[in-house]
């Protein structure tokens, strides 16, 4: 009801000009590549209307953590209308920059805008495992922006420099917040300029926990070991991340544990992923490259390689998906969150698996056997 009600307020708020309407707010900024049609793809462009001042609360990770619930984040969605700006050549990013659109995603305040929608604004809430809901639809005729985006200093110099991307990437997580690094590198504004190109979103986001973990990684592998065994918790929106830490070489597992009656599964099922020392794991999974660089940060901000075993357990109150930027903020939080240390690793498997809510062994787990044994084999070789 709370999201019909968003939707009928949002909509209530354009204005019908002829043939066309017109939109009038602010973007948070909140703008996303699509990767239908690749490589002419749609930019989606999302602004509440009517908001300007509070416009920055609709689209705000880093902030909601532990403040705002799902039902909440659901109603700002919903709230913006999505427009769409279509058939833009990922090879030709420079016409985004010269409209203001790639700038205006990654400005750190909110950019006034005016969009001029063609035809009829579909009035449904769309939902993804790895981006933000986004709330209705319409086509965009054209996309004014009638204040000018703010951008850090950090940004503007490698918009200007030739950096290849990663390394672009690398630099700007020195000190810039993670989503405009992912926005900087969905609309082409960083690499070697010759050959910079717009990126999907769910690409960008995957490309940069990829590289920021990979980086980390690099520097991780060559710190000793732990010297004891840690357990840290963090949950939020009905999601319960328990991650155990102990003495070895880096090497991860990530293991998910779906209730029934989630939107996804009617009976418990676990998924399985694991990562060896080199950084080679199994499949690309988007949710474990974002807990995955959380801990990473932990380990290199303690100067200490690990084992690593991450068990997200996602319960019936998650009842709608919002992405995968909830399980970055909420392992970064549980990092700082130690509930358990000391113990030998046979401990503090019981432990956690005597704190799910699933009845779920995770001793019969391959990827915990395998962790079992090669602490066997690390205990002979002392």
């Amino acid at each position: 009801m709370e999201r019909f009600k968003a939707i009928t307020r949002s909509m209530s708020s354009v204005r019908i000009e002829g043939d066309g309407s017109t939109l009038d707010g602010a973007t948070p900024p909140s703008a996303v590549v699509g990767e239908r049609g690749y490589p002419k793809v749609s930019i989606l462009y999302n602004v509440p209307p009517g908001v300007k001042e509070e416009a920055g609360h609709f689209e705000d990770p880093e902030n909601w953590y532990g403040r705002v619930g799902l039902t909440e984040i659901l109603r700002l969605r919903s709230s913006m209308v999505s427009s769409i700006y279509s058939e833009v050549n990922v090879k030709d990013p420079w016409k985004l920059y010269e409209r203001e659109i790639s700038l205006t995603s990654i400005s750190y305040s909110p950019v006034d805008s005016e969009v001029k929608i063609r035809g009829r604004i579909e009035p449904k809430l769309k939902f993804d495992g790895i981006l933000l809901p986004r709330g209705p639809t319409a086509l965009a005729e054209t996309i004014k922006m009638t204040s000018d985006p703010k951008l850090s200093k950090s940004l503007e110099r490698l918009i200007e420099d030739d950096l290849k991307a990663e390394k672009a990437v690398v630099e700007a997580y020195r000190s810039e917040n993670r989503y405009r690094i992912i926005n900087a590198l969905a609309f082409g504004l960083l690499g070697e300029k010759r050959s910079r190109r717009i990126v999907p979103t769910r690409w960008a986001i995957t490309a940069v926990d990829s590289i920021l973990g990979r980086n980390l990684l690099e520097r991780v592998r060559r710190y000793n070991e732990l010297g004891q065994l840690e357990v840290h918790y963090g949950a939020y929106l009905g999601n319960e991340f328990h991650i155990i830490v102990y003495p070895s070489p880096y090497n991860a597992a990530w293991v998910e544990v779906w209730h029934p009656a989630t939107p996804w599964t009617e009976e418990v099922t676990v998924v399985e992923l694991s990562e060896n020392h080199f950084g080679e794991y199994q499949f690309l999974d988007g949710g474990y490259m974002a807990a995955r660089l959380s801990v990473l940060e932990y380990l290199d901000r303690i100067q200490r390689q690990a084992g690593v075993l991450i068990v997200r357990e996602i319960t019936k109150d998650y009842f709608a998906p919002v992405g995968n930027w909830h399980i970055r903020e909420t392992v970064k939080r549980a990092m700082e969150n130690m509930i358990l240390k000391g113990v030998e690793f046979e401990e503090a498997i019981r432990f956690v698996n005597s704190r799910l809510k699933a009845k779920v062994d995770l001793t019969k787990l391959k990827s915990v056997y395998m962790f079992r044994s090669q602490r066997r084999i690390d205990d002979f070789l002392k």
